[in-house]
């Protein structure tokens, strides 16, 4: 529910209405007490979509920010589905890579712009 009003930076669709997100996309386990591994696969529109990077920064932003337990997130785009998804892969699940792109203020006005809640 959390990343199904995630909007796609290009379309005015949100990433669930698009099919970039599915449910069958999200697992949570548990993986210590009260701690639990968040692993989401989304499917990007096209294989050579130059928005995947942005659209798992997205996933991840919104999530660190409204989960409300402890976690660890892993980020994947669904095995096949972009020609460059190992790429996109380390950079959507390493921490500094994260932190660096958050502190480009066009980049961030871009992420908030995606994960506000529509009124």
């Amino acid at each position: 529910d959390i990343i199904r009003t995630i909007r796609d930076p290009e379309k005015p669709n949100t990433l669930e209405e698009l099919e970039v997100v599915t449910e069958g996309g999200v697992e949570v386990q548990e993986i210590g007490e009260d701690e639990f591994l968040v692993t989401i696969r989304f499917t990007p529109t096209v294989p050579h979509c130059s928005l995947a990077t942005l659209i798992g920064l997205c996933l991840r932003i919104k999530l660190q920010r409204c989960l409300p337990f402890r976690h660890k997130l892993e980020i994947y785009i669904s095995e096949g589905t972009h020609s460059t998804e190992e790429d996109i892969n380390k950079q959507i699940n390493d921490k500094e890579r994260v932190a660096a792109a958050m502190e480009n203020p066009t980049l961030r006005e871009i992420v908030e712009q995606c994960v506000t809640e529509p009124e």
